[in-house]
C-alpha cells in the first residue's frame, strides 16, 4: 500500500541489501550467475539504488578480497570436523576465521542500507538471513520479505508412478519424512518473522514476468514458476510505486486505517551530501 505521490523518486540515492539463502541452495554456481538478485539489482540500479550484493560484494580499502564467496566457499567448508585433537581444532579455526570475514562486510552492508531485501523460500534452511533480517529490525530499517510458494511438481509425478509400487512409496514417504519435504503453496513465511517483519512489508514474489520486456529478460527459473502462478503482492510494482514518489504506507491496528510508514526514513542530507551520515 503506498501513499499519495510526492513528485519525486524516493529510491533515487537509496541503498539497498539483498539477502537470502547461499550455503543450501541447489547450486551456489548457479545461484551467483543466475539467481534472484541479478534481477533485482537490475531493477533497482534502473531507479537509482546502490545495491549491495552479498555475491558480489564490494572492494575493502586496504584489505584484498575480504569475505569473498564463491565456489572455493564450498572447498573451505569441506575442511570442517568435530574431530576432539589438534588438528581438529586447527581446522575449525580456520573455518571460523575465514568465514568470520564474510559474516562482517555482510552485516556492514546492512548496517550501511537503508532497507533489505530478504528472500525466504520456506524450504532453503539458512542462517545468515535471519541474523541479517534481526539487525536490519533492530536499526528500524524496513525488511522487505518475499516468501514465493513452495510446490514440487516432480514429487507429486513420483507419487503418481509410486502408487501402484509398494517398495517405491515406502522409500518416498521415508524421503519426504527425512529431508523434509513440506510443501508451502500459499507462501506462509514462518510465524516468527510475521510480528518481526510487519505486517505490510510481506510480498509473495518478485514480479518479474511484467517487467521482462522493460529489462530483456528470460522466462526460466522463478520468471516460470510466476507465470504459472502470479504473484498477489509483487515487490517490482512496490518498488515502481515508490519511485513514482508514492511513501510506504502500513496499516494501525489501533486506529484501523492506513497510516505512513515511518521505517522509512530515507534521510535528505545523507542522500545529497554524500551520505555524510555513514
Amino acid at each position: 500500500m503506498a501513499g499519495t505521490p510526492l513528485g519525486k523518486n524516493l529510491l533515487e540515492g537509496a541503498r539497498a541489501y539483498l539477502c537470502g539463502p547461499m550455503d543450501f541452495v541447489a547450486s551456489r554456481v548457479a545461484e551467483k550467475r543466475y539467481g534472484w538478485r541479478n534481477r533485482v539489482r537490475q531493477f533497482l540500479t534502473h531507479y537509482g539504488v546502490t545495491v549491495f550484493d552479498p555475491w558480489h560484494k564490494p572492494s575493502v580499502r586496504g584489505l584484498s578480497a575480504y569475505g569473498e564467496e564463491d565456489e572455493r566457499s564450498e572447498e573451505l567448508r569441506r575442511l570442517w570436523t568435530f574431530e576432539p585433537s589438534p588438528q581438529g581444532a586447527k581446522a575449525r579455526a580456520q573455518c571460523t576465521a575465514n568465514f568470520g570475514e564474510t559474516v562482517h562486510i555482510d552485516l556492514r552492508m546492512v548496517d550501511i542500507s537503508d532497507f533489505i531485501v530478504a528472500y525466504c523460500p520456506t524450504n532453503i534452511y539458512s542462517v545468515g538471513t535471519p541474523h541479517e533480517i534481526i539487525v536490519a529490525t533492530q536499526q528500524h530499517k524496513p525488511v522487505l520479505f518475499v516468501s514465493p510458494p513452495v510446490e514440487f511438481p516432480a514429487l507429486r509425478k513420483l507419487e503418481e508412478l509410486a502408487a501402484s509400487d509398494d517398495r517405491l512409496r515406502e522409500l518416498l514417504d521415508a524421503l519426504k519424512r527425512e529431508v523434509p519435504i513440506r510443501e508451502n503453496p500459499r507462501g506462509i513465511p514462518s510465524l516468527w518473522y510475521m510480528p518481526i517483519v510487519g505486517s505490510d512489508n510481506f510480498f509473495d514474489g518478485f514480479g518479474f514476468a511484467d517487467y521482462r520486456a522493460t529489462f530483456d529478460w528470460e522466462a526460466d527459473g522463478i520468471m516460470r514458476q510466476e507465470l504459472d502462478r502470479p504473484p498477489r503482492r509483487p515487490l517490482l510494482s512496490f518498488f515502481e510505486q515508490l519511485a513514482q514518489g508514492h511513501y510506504p504506507q502500513r496499516w494501525d491496528a489501533r486506529d484501523k486505517r492506513f497510516k505512513e510508514d515511518d521505517d522509512w526514513l530515507l534521510l535528505e542530507d545523507a542522500l545529497t551530501q554524500g551520505r555524510a551520515l555513514d
